[in-house]
């Protein structure tokens, strides 16, 4: 019941903290993240009784049995509203109760009529009636029935012994659980203590976490430079930097094409001087074979023939080029050293950096927008500080900390009176089931002398001391149990009574929520509230606020603000102001005003360079006349070739000055090819790729230039007219980033005091522990678990009586017996009696 009126305290609390919450974590844009700590309380969700369960299971399946008939919620409403007569609703009472009364009626007859049997039973006996007389007469069925007898005795005592069994444990399971009583309080305290101490540490520190915010967004605004410059930057790089690096390569371009220009003049200026030595050398070698072949011999055959045949091939010793006709490019070199008087690589330098200079000049023009911004940042923060001291929960949460204490304490001062009282309850239940113990113990003993002890060939009158002795046993169990089951008999009654009604009354609604869905009756507690809990917190009675929604959020762990429709008396949305703290940093950024409109890509004298690079005329040489002369070997013949012919024809000649002249001459003809062919070949083959490389170069001069100039026109006309609509565009992204970390603190911190600050699943827990665990799971369950198995073994006290006297017939030594005077022809003559003994 404390805490029940707890639970309602925490309630009334509840309307002043609406910003009290559980952990949470949210991590936003750029790693922003917030994350509450964890709390950990020590009371179970659930409540399992273990494997004795099964047994409470089983009584309540037979309550149901006994009590078939739904929840009495029309009576519960009318007595709640003091609306109930007994005198004209008595008779739903009895229709509910129909089944508890007959069980009870039963018991009561059960009472008031055993010990009125027992009385005139004894009295029957003593009168030699009922058993009582110590004559037993023959049967022929005689075995059979104290067989009989003796195992449906042994069966029925089983069954007193399983209910025994049921007592003991009942008992015990109850004593153990009163004895976790202080535990479970004390567990369920310490939680709603750390709950309530736990609150204010959690709303601090959600706000606190404003300041990582806001250091966020200050090291941002510090870094607008590279955030919102380098983002313009980016924004305009593929326009203007493709440009400026076509720019860059043409000015390289230049002074490649100088260097090939020079190289392929100079080596050409070369091979001139070089193929004019070997035309000479040439023509020295052709005179002196001419002088040679004057010689006398070349007149004797066969000696004519092989002059004739060296004379007509001296025609081949000649020049196979005409480099002498290949014109200069001296003009082409002297362009291009004026071009290169202008230095395109520094223009695009300055081209690069006006353009990288951007972030620079965004940083520049934003320091007073910068510091606008910091002001109204620091401005939210101390409204976000206030709001704080804006929710008053300290005196609140001192007084239900204060109730909490006393609750405690008010446990700690009556528990030990409870724990002594449960002492004598179980002392007593542990009495009353020994003192069933005993009886069947009795009744098991005298199955076990009279069975064993029972001598099968010896008259009633002859019977040993041990069968005797089981007969007076279950004579015993009998006269105890007259005695004592009336007693037993009204305990079961009135723990059934009080048990059954419980369980079904109390327990089993409360599981299924049927007590908070009557709770939740319109006008049900207060005929001028809808909704009772809604008008005792919000004191708006119209809002629907119900106890079975409130318990199954706080089952859910919710928070109390949401779960108790907290935004109708303290709207936290209105506190923060989200929008209104969004729009004027909004505005501070659309006031933000960054001017570039001075980025030259390239002045006129670049421009100038590169018109006056096109018109070089580099791109207007006949590259294929010189690749053509360069193609060309620089002989006619091969030397080579010519001078082993020729040496073979000498070798053909008698000995003498012509042959040793040829031979001489061929030497030389060697020697040429070695010393100026080959060279020159190597010359030819070096500046013919040259030239190739400078045609591919100069190939299209005038339109690439003509492009890199229309990329610069388009690309200086996009920073003139498109570059404000990037600014804005960035500047609006920017500031949506900034604004961003702070509606993304906001919004969580909404969320954290709405959904999450201030669960209230110990709450929930506390109700569970004072109504499902401590009085229906650790009383009730075990409490109709003992009068479930002491009422059994009670009531079947009854047929053991009965079996047990009847039993005690055939174990007990009689007075008197029936003697058979003529056992073959079955004739019987009774011929002795003796005075009988009554037990």
């Amino acid at each position: 019941m404390a805490l029940l009126l707890g639970f309602l305290l925490l309630l009334e609390l509840c309307w002043d903290t609406s910003a009290l919450g559980p952990l949470s974590s949210t991590k936003g844009s750029d790693g922003l993240e917030f994350e509450l700590p964890a709390t950990n309380y020590e009371t179970k969700d659930s409540y399992q009784a273990g494997p004795i369960s099964v047994l409470f299971q089983i009584v309540q399946v037979f309550l149901r049995v006994v009590q078939p008939h739904p929840f009495p919620e029309d009576i519960l409403r009318k007595i709640l509203q003091k609306k109930f007569d007994f005198s004209t609703d008595y008779d739903k009472i009895i229709y509910y109760e129909i089944g508890i009364i007959i069980c009870a009626v039963l018991g009561l007859l059960f009472v008031i009529l055993m010990p009125l049997v027992g009385f005139c039973f004894g009295l029957c006996r003593c009168c030699n009636k009922c058993g009582g007389e110590m004559h037993q007469r023959q049967k022929k069925n005689g075995a059979f029935l104290r067989k009989y007898f003796t195992v449906s005795l042994l069966v029925i005592c089983i069954f007193i012994s399983v209910g025994i069994i049921y007592g003991f444990v009942a008992n015990h399971h109850l004593r153990t659980r009163i004895e976790k009583t202080r535990k479970l309080a004390e567990s369920n305290l310490k939680d709603l203590r750390t709950l309530l101490i736990g609150t204010p540490a959690q709303i601090n520190y959600v706000l606190s976490q404003y300041a990582s915010t806001k250091e966020k967004a200050f090291s941002d605004l510090d870094n607008i430079k590279s955030l919102l410059g380098g983002g313009i930057h980016d924004q305009l790089r593929p326009k203007v930097i493709p440009v400026l690096d076509d720019i860059k390569a043409m000015a390289e371009a230049i002074k490649e094409t100088r260097e090939a220009l020079l190289n392929v003049n100079n080596t050409l200026k070369e091979l001139k001087m070089s193929t004019a030595q070997l035309n000479t050398s040439l023509s020295d070698v052709k005179r002196n074979l001419e002088q040679s072949l004057n010689d006398p011999m070349c007149s004797v055959p066969p000696v004519a023939t092989t002059c004739n045949n060296i004379r007509m091939s001296l025609g081949q010793l000649d020049d196979n080029t005409n480099l002498g006709q290949l014109p200069s490019l001296d003009k082409q070199i002297d362009n291009i050293n004026n071009v290169l008087q202008t230095d395109l690589s520094s223009l695009v330098q300055k081209g690069y950096k006006s353009f990288n200079d951007i972030p620079e000049m965004v940083q520049n023009q934003t320091t007073d927008i910068v510091s606008d911004v910091k002001r109204t940042l620091n401005s939210l923060g101390s409204d976000i500080e206030n709001m704080s001291e804006q929710i008053p929960i300290q005196d609140k949460l001192s007084d239900f900390i204060g109730y909490i204490n006393d609750t405690e304490t008010y446990i700690h001062r009556n528990l030990p009176t409870l724990e002594e009282y449960d002492s004598y309850r179980w002392l007593g239940g542990l009495i009353v089931c020994c003192l069933l113990t005993l009886i069947v113990v009795f009744y098991y003993l005298g199955l076990m002398c009279g069975t064993f002890g029972y001598d099968r060939h010896a008259t009633p009158t002859r019977r040993g001391c041990v069968s005797n002795t089981g007969g007076i046993f279950l004579m015993v169990g009998v006269g105890i149990s007259f005695l004592f089951c009336w007693i037993l008999m009204t305990i079961v009654v009135l723990t059934f009574v009080i048990g059954g009604n419980m369980e079904k009354l109390v327990c089993e609604p409360y599981q299924n929520r049927k007590l908070f869905q009557i709770l939740d009756t319109p006008y049900l507690l207060n005929e001028n509230w809808k909704y009772y809990l809604s008008g005792m917190v919000l004191n708006k009675p119209d809002i629907n606020l119900t106890f079975e929604q409130v318990y199954s959020d706080c089952k859910e762990n919710k928070g109390i603000y949401s779960t108790l429709k907290l935004e109708n008396t303290y709207n936290i949305s209105e506190h923060l102001n989200i929008q209104e703290h969004a729009r004027n940093l909004s505005n501070d950024f659309k006031n933000m005003n960054v001017n570039i409109d001075n980025i030259v890509l390239l002045d006129a004298a670049g421009r100038k360079n590169l018109m006056d690079f096109s018109s070089s005329g580099v791109d207007t040489i006949d590259y294929n006349v010189y690749l053509a002369e360069m193609g060309k070997t620089p002989t006619k013949v091969n030397l080579l070739s010519f001078a082993d012919d020729l040496d073979t024809k000498a070798n053909n000649l008698p000995q003498g000055s012509l042959k040793q002249s040829l031979k001489n001459n061929a030497q030389n003809l060697k020697t040429i090819h070695h010393g100026q062919v080959m060279p020159l070949e190597q010359s030819m083959s070096t500046i013919n790729q040259s030239i190739k490389e400078l045609q591919h170069k100069s190939s299209g001069l005038r339109v690439k230039v003509a492009n890199i100039l229309s990329s610069l026109d388009s690309a200086q006309d996009f920073l003139q007219t498109r570059i404000s609509s990037v600014i804005v565009k960035e500047s609006s992204k920017y500031g949506n980033m900034i604004i961003g970390y702070f509606e993304h603190y906001l919004q969580w911190v909404k969320i954290s005091i709405t959904e999450q600050i201030a669960a209230c699943k110990p709450v929930a827990t506390a109700l569970d522990s004072a109504v499902d665990v401590f009085l229906c799971s650790y009383i009730i369950d075990p409490m109709n678990l003992f009068w479930f198995g002491i009422g059994k073994a009670t009531i079947f006290l009854l047929p053991a009586i009965i079996f047990a006297v009847k039993l005690a017939k055939y174990y007990r030594r009689m007075d008197s017996e029936d003697v058979y005077d003529d056992m073959e022809n079955g004739n019987i003559g009774f011929h002795r009696h003796h005075s009988t003994q009554t037990v």
